[in-house]
């Protein structure tokens, strides 16, 4: 069988026999894939860089359901989120959700796209210092934008109850909506809500579809850490209940 040329992100590894590897690659051409690595786990293997949160180019080739990597190229290497806690949580978190968005081995369009943007954002964490909650930020913003490209967008536009759009009136702190997880957001305080946002919250929350984090004037993270950890309780909910799992 001929090689075949691939280029995508390792998000797991695992051990394979005595001396290779057991990846899961995400690539735009094919999805989720399963691939061996020969000899990867030996010190001096050519293939030892076949490592999680690691850009590859690879020549693949072998039969079966199972190829094997015959070549690997080192695109770019995310191993400086391990430096700190929270910006290898956010990581791992986000590779984890594509685990459960992307099935099988079929494209993926902008799924991986936008995982690189968003670990890019946290190695600026890193290498800026920046605060704990900019890596939040950068989960939440990341888990909103990887269930929209799986199909499982948040609605954020309209009432699951009355269908009326959902427009945060910025100032009433009475306001409230609540996050129902088996049908949506609904206007006001309704029992058994998983979540409750006021005004400001649902405000930044809609935010989150744009491209960039939301930030002041000034450059400052819009919202304090509790609210980010609010938002990270909704999209946890979202999950559990149409993915099966948090």
């Amino acid at each position: 069988m001929a090689e075949l040329a691939l280029e995508g992100l390792t998000l797991t590894s695992r051990p394979l026999g005595e001396n290779d590897r057991l990846i899961t690659l995400l690539s735009e051409a094919e999805g989720l894939t399963r691939l061996a690595v020969p000899g990867a786990r030996r010190p001096r293997s050519s293939l030892a860089a076949a490592v999680p949160l690691t850009l590859l180019r690879l020549q693949v080739g072998g039969r079966g359901d199972l190829r094997r990597v015959r070549q690997l190229r080192v695109l770019h290497s995310y191993g400086t989120l391990g430096q700190r806690l929270e910006t290898l949580a956010a990581a791992q978190s986000l590779a984890e959700l594509c685990l459960v968005l992307v099935t099988g081995a079929d494209p993926a369009p902008g799924i991986l796209a936008d995982l690189l943007r968003q670990l890019g954002r946290l190695e600026s964490v890193v290498s800026e210092r920046g605060e704990a909650v900019e890596a939040l930020a950068v989960a939440v913003l990341g888990s909103v934008h990887l269930l929209a490209l799986g199909g499982f967008a948040l609605p954020l536009q309209s009432c699951c109850r009355t269908a009326d759009p959902l427009e945060p009136p910025i100032g009433n702190w009475d306001w409230r909506c609540s996050l129902l997880p088996a049908e949506g957001l609904a206007i006001g305080t309704v029992p058994g809500a998983r979540v409750l946002l006021n005004a400001s919250e649902l405000a930044l929350l809609q935010r989150l579809v744009r491209p960039a984090l939301p930030r002041r004037r000034d450059g400052a993270l819009m919202g304090p850490a509790a609210v980010w950890l609010r938002l990270l309780d909704l999209v946890e909910a979202r999950c559990s209940e149409h993915l099966g799992r948090p």
